[in-house]
């Protein structure tokens, strides 16, 4: 398939919509109502630090709502606001934040069903209006959608899109693309489509285990085993990584997609020379502003003496996780919680761990004067973020008059 002439052709459809509605304004001022804080514009207002009683909360500069989740949410508003009476459909979360989509269910945009692990498009009918979330959809879906004949409103974030172009260089110089990237994540899924030959890795040590067979060869059934879910059909690792183009998932680790970008270059560079590096070696920067400034901002925030971290945001919200990485590293204890609903109680705070286990921790909350380091992914609203600040205010409180 022609991904590129079949996106050009999308483009000029009258079903396709990626610019929204004209309803802006309108949708501007019930965001501003049901997603931004006070309490927050506060603590901005006062260098990031806001102290009450016994408590010294300290917020990371940079948090929360990125430009392209606030697209995509806007976007999703002014659909339903176009389209009063239509059913709508989303094909996946429109952001990794549980209390947006519950917003989304309440005004009835419908997830797509799944049966096992597949979509069920069968539920969309050819007058339904179709959302595309910000992670983008995969490009065999959207020719479902389009051939449905259903609109189709797109709110892929700009940074995956510019994914999307690089790794079509890439196919069309013939590079295999490495996404560095998680291979079950709906970026990832819908940046593979748009791909020729492709293998995704996870993190710097798979990236050495593929740049050491570059190098030295191996076992190409072990390799085949390991990459099984994470490679083009047909992947063949003896001839498909003669020549290979960078590319990553927006919400990974800025250092980590740098180091194997870096890790390929100088594989390439050995193995062909550095005169013939251009020839087997691509490489664009596609790392998202956001997600780089996000992680910067809780670079410089780990810094700072503080009690204990809390990183906010969906659990399945990637560019989160990487967050609560960085405060693992740094040895600060800390919880990754997707809602004030996580803190039990001034004892016990239920929060999910790198591995992916949701956990209870007790005694979270130290006695006497603490400094609580603050920070939130790319799809969490403020609101959300102030109820959290204020639920830990009251509960020190509480601890004090007691």
């Amino acid at each position: 398939m022609d991904t590129k002439a079949f996106k050009r052709s999308l483009n000029h459809s009258e079903n396709y919509n990626r610019k929204g509605f004209g309803h802006q304004a309108e949708v501007a001022t019930q965001l501003k109502s049901e997603y931004q804080s006070n309490l927050i514009q506060e603590i901005r207002d006062r260098n990031y630090t806001l102290q009450r009683g016994d408590v010294t909360i300290r917020l990371a500069q940079a948090f929360g709502f990125c430009w392209g989740v606030e697209r995509a949410v806007a976007m999703a508003y002014e659909t339903r606001k176009h389209f009063p009476t239509e059913r709508i459909w989303i094909t996946n979360e429109i952001i990794h934040n549980p209390s947006v989509n519950q917003r989304m269910q309440e005004m009835q945009v419908d997830f797509i069903p799944v049966n096992g692990t597949q979509k069920d498009f069968s539920v969309v009918g050819q007058e339904d209006v179709v959302i595309l979330p910000a992670f983008g959809a995969s490009v065999q879906e959207m020719q479902l959608l389009n051939d449905k004949g259903c609109k189709i409103v797109d709110t892929t974030c700009p940074w995956v899109s510019k994914v999307w172009n690089t790794v079509e260089k890439h196919k069309k110089g013939d590079y295999t693309s490495i996404i560095h990237g998680k291979y079950k994540h709906e970026e990832t899924v819908a940046t593979s489509s748009f791909a020729g030959k492709y293998l995704i890795v996870l993190n710097l040590q798979e990236a050495q285990y593929v740049a050491d067979y570059i190098l030295h060869g191996g076992d190409r059934q072990e390799f085949l085993q390991k990459f099984a879910k994470a490679c083009s059909p047909g992947f063949d690792p003896d001839t498909d990584l003669e020549r290979v183009g960078i590319a990553n998932q927006t919400t990974m680790l800025k250092g980590e997609t740098e180091q194997i970008g870096k890790l390929f270059e100088h594989t390439m560079m050995q193995k062909y020379s550095p005169v013939e590096l251009n020839q087997h070696f691509q490489s664009f920067n596609t790392i998202c502003d956001a997600t780089q400034e996000r992680q910067d901002a809780m670079l410089e925030l780990v810094e700072q003496k503080l009690d204990f971290m809390v990183v906010i945001g969906g659990f399945n919200s990637s560019n989160t996780t990487q967050l609560q990485q960085i405060a693992q590293q740094r040895g600060i204890p800390s919880y990754h919680i997707d809602s004030v609903g996580r803190i039990k109680s001034r004892t016990s705070i239920e929060h999910r761990q790198l591995t992916g286990d949701l956990v209870i921790t007790d005694n979270w909350l130290p006695h006497g004067e603490i400094v609580v380091g603050i920070t939130s992914g790319a799809s969490t609203p403020d609101k959300v973020v102030e109820d959290i600040i204020e639920k830990i205010f009251a509960l020190k409180a509480t601890v004090t008059v007691s």
